[in-house]
């Protein structure tokens, strides 16, 4: 038994290690992709896990499919292609040390999965599917989502949604709040950032959470707040989980992912539904999850940077 099937983009992140004088960077290449992250942190706390999804029959796919098995991540679902390149995600800072985003995705191998290469096999062998935005943007991959969705929902699994915005892949921005909405009226279990909350909404993490379970039939709603942790909530229960500090962070790239993978492995250990967990058993969760993604920004990277499970209780025991 499968417990959690992903859909979606694997990449490489090019990640900032240096700036020259002219301010050209120097770039380190990880592992990622939003889905491969999130499965990570399910897969290193226990969690047997699968990708559904298709990288080019190059040099960064051969590695990504390899770094996938080494993690424990099943890959029967991973598709190769011969005409198209593994897609490539490169990540700056701006003068503020924000991120700044630039791809290599015209096409990228992860927008070209179809509906008839989704291995239907995993996503009957598992307890839930969990899907972004990413794999949205483009036909035939966004197609093959929604397919692939309907077919988990038809059979009872779990679903889990993460937006995961990256505004520079999108045609326009009417179109990725369209695919967004339509992602939520899918999900049981949503993780969003603030930013998207306001993004499509206008509204701050606190009445976003509401606005989300009131509007759509979403179970169980995390709004993380970077540093600030995360804002919680269904219908029995709401809060908010501080984030950690005194965190000494290298990279954030992947750290709302591993959020979202490690708040999923926690739910499915209490084998309840989410929207019957009570105030008690969601704080937990979320603790653990801000835990593991505050010390996953600590190292570089986002499959590479999810922290053992001893760290984290070790962490969560100091605060």
């Amino acid at each position: 038994m499968i417990d959690v099937v992903a859909l979606g983009e694997l990449l490489i992140d090019f990640t900032c290690a240096a700036t020259d004088a002219d301010g050209y960077p120097t770039m380190v290449a990880h592992p990622g992709g939003a889905p491969a992250n999130f499965l990570a942190a399910l897969t290193k706390f226990g969690a047997k896990t699968a990708m559904l999804g298709k990288v080019g029959n190059d040099t960064f796919g051969k590695l990504l499919t390899a770094t996938l098995q080494k993690a424990g991540i099943e890959t029967g679902g991973l598709v190769t292609a011969d005409d198209v390149f593994t897609t490539l995600a490169f990540v700056t800072l701006d003068e503020t040390g924000n991120r700044e985003f630039a791809f290599s995705r015209k096409p990228g191998a992860d927008t070209c999965l179809t509906f008839e290469e989704v291995n239907l096999r995993l996503i009957d062998e598992a307890k839930a599917l969990h899907f972004g935005t990413l794999s949205l943007t483009d036909e035939p991959a966004r197609s093959a989502t929604r397919q692939a969705v309907a077919y988990a929902k038809a059979a009872g699994k779990l679903i889990t949604f993460d937006p995961n915005l990256r505004k520079p892949l999108w045609k326009d921005l009417d179109t990725a709040r369209e695919q967004i909405l339509w992602g939520l009226t899918q999900a049981d279990v949503v993780k969003i950032s603030e930013e998207e909350v306001e993004f499509l909404w206008g509204l701050d993490a606190e009445a976003g959470g509401a606005y989300l379970l009131e509007h759509f039939d979403v179970k169980l709603v995390f709004v993380t707040c970077g540093p600030d942790g995360c804002r919680f909530r269904n219908a029995n229960a709401k809060g908010h989980v501080p984030g950690l500090t005194g965190l000494r962070v290298v990279d954030t790239t992947g750290a709302g992912d591993i959020f979202g993978g490690s708040a999923v492995w926690k739910l499915l250990q209490t084998g309840k539904q989410p929207g019957d967990l009570n105030e008690a058993e969601l704080r937990e969760i979320v603790t653990f999850a801000c835990t593991s993604a505050g010390l996953s920004t600590t190292c570089p990277g986002g499959i590479s940077s999810v922290p053992a499970y001893e760290d984290v209780l070790k962490r969560m025991e100091v605060v």
